[in-house]
């Protein structure tokens, strides 16, 4: 089996915070994450997909149409945006790393067995930070 890797870059703002909550609480349990100006990242997504390679093309995902993929389905939706208010698969919901990324998942397994025939997609790993980041499998 082979697993090919996409790494993509975003920058945006979030805020967590639970609306449930009282402003001591959530300072409490998210600390400077619930800065009520919000706060922002460099966010890397790296999309990995898993398969064998075409006889025809030695490809298990052509990587331009993979990147073209990611950046039209997710990447444009999210760049230089507020995760809590700019982003519609991010309504009502918490704006962490772990709910985002399963909200790419929801987004982009579909669309990957649409360019590869021979795999699908793996695994999603999503950095906040150099030393803070998320790997999702799917359901």
């Amino acid at each position: 089996m082979i697993y090919v890797c996409r790494k993509e870059h975003f920058n945006a703002a979030h805020k967590l915070w639970n609306p449930n909550w009282s402003e001591e609480k959530n300072f409490e349990v998210f600390g400077p994450c619930a800065n009520v100006n919000w706060h922002g990242h460099n966010f890397e997504l790296i999309v990995t997909v898993k398969g064998m390679p075409d006889p025809e093309t030695g490809f298990v995902v052509d990587l331009k149409q993979l990147s073209t993929l990611i950046r039209r389905l997710v990447i444009d939706k999210v760049d230089h945006k507020n995760l809590n208010m700019d982003v519609d698969f991010m309504k009502d919901k918490m704006a962490s790393c772990e709910i985002l990324i399963m909200e790419f998942w929801k987004i982009l397994e579909p669309a990957v067995k649409e360019i590869t025939p021979n795999g699908g997609l793996y695994k999603l790993t999503l950095y906040e930070t150099p030393r803070n980041f998320v790997e999702y499998f799917g359901e």
